[in-house]
């Protein structure tokens, strides 16, 4: 067993790789352990639903860090390597091989699982779901030999596949349980933007629908029956219906566990010596004044560096405001800020959503939520500093592309 003095990351992702390179930068020269449960060395998610499966970017792109930099910075990187369990009292993890693993502090990176769909028919083969590299492979493997696929769920996964498809001239079929694509997420006014998008660019919308079954011939998935008896037929079917924070670990080790593991704004959990990170933490955010699980890119990006901080024992609190991205057609659009699902009483647009070049916001009390810029750039920061003031602005000031966006804080 090593050393217990090792700082022990569970969690080979993005999460995973920044905090290894955080603890590194900030001086830690003592044992580092690197676990992961994939063959591949940490790599970042976006691009398996963008660039990397449109053939934009290369295979290369997606990895955190170079093959060398693991071995050039002291990280014991241990891929195929599952934890199976933590003994919190002592200071233990228990690897899949049965060998034991000794830590001063734990840093539970385990990220999430994507949420099977529980319908007959969901194990054949051309039933996808996307995320990790290797369901990226299959989804561009299958798209050339496609002619019309049927896509699970109208998130931001299930969009970004559906464009890629679209790209590559398959015909698609988006089935959603909502009215609207990502209505719980924007609200209506500007998931009816995203809805346009799709449609003209001939994607077919079945909304307020409900897979019943995946039909197949042969072992091999040909079609979505839905439960009012319609027939989809499709050479393979993406699931995109959510992801499930992989929290188990930290619940049998008797962590405080609700919705992903609970931590604190320094990203500790209910015991002092183990930090989580990334899609499992459920992070107190202490601009927000609540706790939140984020699923996005840029939270594995930076919530580990506080995190690796902390267990330095540095004074760090995590309060970067919730920030995603997407790149659709020709859309490419980020959001930056929270709102809970109906939690705004209006959205305020500013420029023209005809021709997809506008921001807009959502507020509540005539404060500004959260912002988004779709095909208008470098206005992330002057939005963050909008969000993060707490004012109370002016409505019509605000939808006014004359007024800068820094006159309104």
């Amino acid at each position: 067993m090593a050393t217990s003095n090792a700082l022990v990351i569970a969690g080979a992702g993005l999460a995973g790789a920044k905090a290894a390179e955080t603890l590194r930068a900030e001086g830690f020269d003592g044992p580092l352990v690197l676990l992961g449960d994939e063959s591949e060395r940490p790599y970042e998610r976006p691009p398996l639903s963008k660039g990397y499966l449109m053939g934009t970017s290369e295979r290369e792109s997606v990895y955190v860090h170079p093959a060398r930099w693991y071995e050039d910075h002291d990280v014991d990187l241990r891929l195929g390597t599952a934890v199976t369990a933590v003994d919190a009292a002592a200071h233990e993890l228990t690897l899949a091989d049965g060998s034991r693993q000794g830590y001063a502090k734990l840093l539970l990176a385990t990220g999430a699982t994507p949420r099977p769909l529980a319908v007959p028919g969901a194990e054949l083969d051309g039933v996808l779901l996307l995320r990790q590299l290797a369901d990226s492979d299959r989804i561009k493997e299958a798209l050339p030999a496609a002619q019309q696929i049927v896509v699970v769920g109208g998130g931001w996964i299930g969009l970004e596949t559906a464009a890629a498809a679209r790209a590559a001239g398959v015909a698609v079929t988006v089935v959603e349980t909502a009215e609207l694509p990502l209505l719980g997420v924007l609200g209506r006014e500007v998931a009816q933007i995203f809805a346009d998008l799709h449609t003209d660019h001939d994607v077919t919308f079945r909304y307020g629908a409900q897979v019943a079954e995946i039909t197949g011939t042969l072992g091999h998935a040909d079609g979505v029956r839905l439960a009012d008896g319609t027939q989809i037929p499709a050479d393979a079917v993406i699931v995109g219906i959510g992801i499930t924070p992989n929290s188990q670990l930290a619940e049998d080790a008797g962590l405080e566990v609700d919705n992903g593991v609970v931590v604190d704004a320094q990203l500790r959990s209910s015991h002092p010596d183990i930090h989580a990170a990334g899609d499992v933490a459920n992070a107190f955010h202490p601009l927000l004044g609540r706790h939140l699980r984020v699923e996005h890119w840029a939270n594995a990006l930076h919530q580990p560096q506080a995190a690796a901080k902390a267990m330095l024992g540095q004074d760090v609190a995590y309060d970067r405001l919730p920030y995603f991205f997407t790149d659709q057609y020709d859309l490419g659009m980020e959001y930056t800020g929270y709102v809970e699902p109906g939690g705004y009483d209006r959205v305020v647009f500013r420029g023209d959503t005809a021709r997809r070049e506008f921001l807009a916001f959502w507020l509540s009390g005539g404060r500004v939520l959260a912002g988004m810029n779709v095909n208008i750039w470098d206005v992330v920061e002057p939005i963050r500093a909008l969000v993060t003031s707490g004012a109370t602005v002016d409505a019509e000031r605000l939808a006014d592309p004359g007024v800068p966006l820094t006159e309104l804080v």
